[in-house]
């Protein structure tokens, strides 16, 4: 049984997928995240959904819960970043 499959998606959650994420300065996510999860601590470095490029310190195991359209490779040095996403 899907619990999900009766529900209306919402940008408040729960996410429908998590998909890894490999920074790049040029290139936006194949979907706009609804937040981030990063496994190795550091620095992120995005472009939000609002338009602005910030830079972020995150610990290990967090979620960034900011609409996010980019990772950028300059400046990202965290890692096992996933975007979370309403697929």
């Amino acid at each position: 049984m899907n619990p999900f499959s009766s529900q209306a998606r919402s940008i408040a959650g729960p996410a429908t997928d998590a998909l890894p994420v490999t920074p790049d300065d040029g290139t936006d996510l194949a979907d706009v995240a609804i937040a981030l999860y990063v496994e190795t601590g550091g620095v992120v470095a995005i472009d939000t959904v609002g338009g602005q490029t910030r830079t972020v310190e995150v610990a290990d195991f967090s979620i960034l819960p900011v609409g996010v359209r980019r990772v950028r490779a300059t400046g990202t040095t965290a890692t096992g970043i996933h975007a979370l996403v309403l697929a």
